[in-house]
């Protein structure tokens, strides 16, 4: 890895290996991030979706726990994320003609950003939606998982 880029990456030691990022000297501060992603799905399963239809149960009531958990949960799965006390986290769903628009809003009054937290939710509420309609669409494309917004102060 080039000097230039191993400098500008806050995980990666002068030596080239992975550390978790040192916040002790930062100050805590309200921060909030959302992200956004889709699944793709038949006409015929968001139909499915809407009339409460689906075998599993409600598709959009489950996936919204699995993302607000996923947030709450992102430490664990990824390895140099900070642990934080997350103060709100808010999953919707927004359907459309093709599929379903997920978003996730994490806050935190802390020393580092919940962006991770975010994607998180909105990968693993996408993934839910997945796993409870995957018996009746062999179709479904997870997409465009990305951050939207940050903010801090």
């Amino acid at each position: 890895m080039s000097d230039s880029v191993s400098s500008k990456l806050t995980h990666i030691r002068e030596d080239g290996s992975a550390a978790m990022v040192d916040v002790s000297e930062k100050p805590v501060v309200r921060r909030e991030a959302i992200a956004a992603g889709k699944i793709i799905l038949q006409a015929e399963t968001l139909a499915l979706i809407s009339d409460g239809e689906i075998p599993k149960g409600d598709v959009l009531a489950v996936a919204r726990i699995a993302g607000i958990q996923a947030a709450k949960k992102t430490a664990d799965l990824i390895p140099l994320c900070h642990q934080l006390p997350l103060t709100k986290v808010a999953v919707d769903f927004l359907p459309e003609s093709d599929g379903i628009k997920i978003s996730a809003t994490v806050r935190t009054d802390a020393k580092t950003g919940v962006e991770m937290e975010a994607l998180t939710a909105v990968s693993i509420a996408a993934l839910a939606i997945y796993d409870m309609c995957k018996a009746v669409d062999k179709s479904m494309v997870i997409q465009a998982v990305a951050l939207v917004e940050k903010t801090k102060g």
